[in-house]
């Protein structure tokens, strides 16, 4: 079986797909960002005005849709059927429709079969709600990464108000709570840590102190980082 494998879950807004991005950097792992796997799907059902009620219209989307991660760490980008989407799906109104997507078991059933074969060779760092309990209960580091509500939607506020949305705190806050209770509640892979997963709060630390943590973590755990040549690759 492949070695290397890092899971770090947790809910919206805890810090997941920086801490990821910079482990797998300092690694030299593959990130994966099974978020935007999902955000891409919706992005789409969004565009062609697809129920999102209708689980049936929404597997049907998904097992007709092409989702390609190219790259790795802050250069990654993400497309639809070949169209670029990396920015798209950062926009508010897929931010609170992701959830009702991800919850239907026949689009998790293509996302996962899909996050499997990126993550098949190892040396890949993983990040979403339920990579360590569902997708690859296999991982050899399990993290689950949280932050009070209030510290969450702080982040996401200034995240969005940087990039030039206008958008209310107490907005945000809700929408962090309603998807907290969606992902926490649905049938399939619900949010929840694993039973063998290292649960770090994040709440009053920096990033560097998360991942320097993680790092650590990966380390005691066998995930050592890669080797790289004298020539900078």
């Amino acid at each position: 079986m492949a070695r290397g494998i890092v899971a770090i879950d947790g809910p919206a807004g805890a810090g997941k797909s920086t801490v990821a991005r910079q482990v797998a950097d300092r690694l030299g792992y593959l990130y994966i960002d099974t978020g935007a796997m999902y955000r891409a799907l919706t992005w789409k059902a969004l565009m062609l005005g697809v129920n999102l009620e209708d689980e049936n219209a929404l597997t049907a989307l998904a097992a007709n849709t092409d989702v390609a991660l190219t790259g790795s760490g802050e250069g990654q980008r993400v497309y639809v059927d070949g169209r670029e989407v990396t920015e798209e799906i950062r926009r508010p109104e897929v931010s609170r429709a992701v959830s009702l997507v991800a919850r239907v078991p026949g689009v998790r059933e293509e996302m996962v079969c899909l996050q499997r074969q990126l993550a098949a060779g190892g040396r890949v760092v993983l990040d979403g709600r339920d990579i360590g309990t569902c997708v690859l209960p296999w991982a050899d580091c399990k993290i689950f990464l949280t932050a009070s509500p209030e510290e969450r939607a702080r982040r996401r506020w200034l995240e969005l108000k940087g990039k030039g949305y206008e958008v209310s705190f107490e907005q945000i806050l809700a929408e962090i709570r309603e998807r907290d209770r969606i992902d926490s509640q649905r049938e399939v892979a619900p949010l929840k840590p694993a039973e063998d997963a290292v649960v770090i709060d994040t709440t009053g630390m920096t990033l560097p102190e998360v991942v320097e943590k993680v790092i650590r973590l990966c380390r005691d755990k066998g995930c050592e980082p890669v080797e790289r040549r004298g020539d900078g690759s």
